[in-house]
């Protein structure tokens, strides 16, 4: 089934506010990581990326690709779990991102 072109457009509202969160917790990166990292396998590229690295080179990218050109979405998402794992313990909270998180796995899930 297509997505309406509201929820197209709020999917890429949420885009572009986890990569602006991102960006202000400076989790961001500039350099790609190599195709074999890229490459992985294993759940969220655990043994090769970085969580962040993981949102922003794979998920965004492939999330990108779907709303641009129209492929169907996926049926459910749960990505906030891993980031409020990835960012226990950690100097920086997080909470903005994961409320980003939060809010596009609210609305892929419901769509």
């Amino acid at each position: 089934m297509t997505a309406s072109p509201d929820l197209i457009n709020e999917i890429a509202d949420r885009l572009l506010g986890i990569e602006a969160e991102m960006r202000r917790i400076n989790v961001w990166s500039s350099e790609i990581p190599s195709p074999e990292a890229l490459a992985s396998t294993q759940p969220f590229c655990i043994d090769t990326l970085s969580f962040p690295q993981w949102l922003q080179f794979i998920f965004l990218a492939r999330m990108k690709v779907i709303v641009e050109q129209g492929h169907e979405l996926p049926g459910v998402s749960g990505i906030a779990p891993m980031a409020e794992e990835y960012f226990r313990g950690q100097a920086e909270s997080g909470r903005g991102l994961i409320r980003e998180l939060r809010a596009i796995d609210r609305v892929i899930s419901n769509s």
